[in-house]
């Protein structure tokens, strides 16, 4: 296993690594709407967190060698499903290969930090 960290995601907020690469996958720890730079969330509306996490996840599959085209699976957390068609837009803006990840969608009880989403990821590297 090898662990895989950029300064251009923002660091773990816990006792984790931002993602492990494991025999040609890596896996990326769900991302919250968090600033690398500042490491306070961004703006409170949905697409901008989005946003950001999706730009997170992007920045920590390149600094492992791979890119959002090689994402094989993805689980997308909510703090309101209602949320879920504005999230998808955005999402389809990231992932524009085919064939596209495989992928969940749900709503949870709470988020850290009480953000909006969090979305994690497995990208192949080969």
């Amino acid at each position: 296993m090898k662990e895989i960290s950029t300064p251009k995601a923002p660091a773990a907020i816990g006792p984790y690594s931002q993602a492990i690469e494991a025999n040609g996958f890596v896996y990326v720890s769900g991302q919250i709407p968090l600033d690398p730079q500042t490491g306070e969330l961004v703006e409170d509306t949905i697409e901008t967190q989005t946003r950001r996490v999706l730009d997170n996840l992007k920045a920590i599959v390149e600094a492992a060698g791979t890119s959002l085209a090689k994402v094989v699976k993805v689980e997308v957390f909510l703090s309101d499903i209602n949320d879920f068609a504005i999230v998808n837009s955005i999402y389809a803006e990231y992932f524009t290969n085919d064939p596209k990840p495989a992928r969940q969608a749900v709503e949870v009880a709470n988020l850290p930090k009480f953000v909006k989403v969090e979305i994690s990821c497995i990208a192949c590297k080969n």
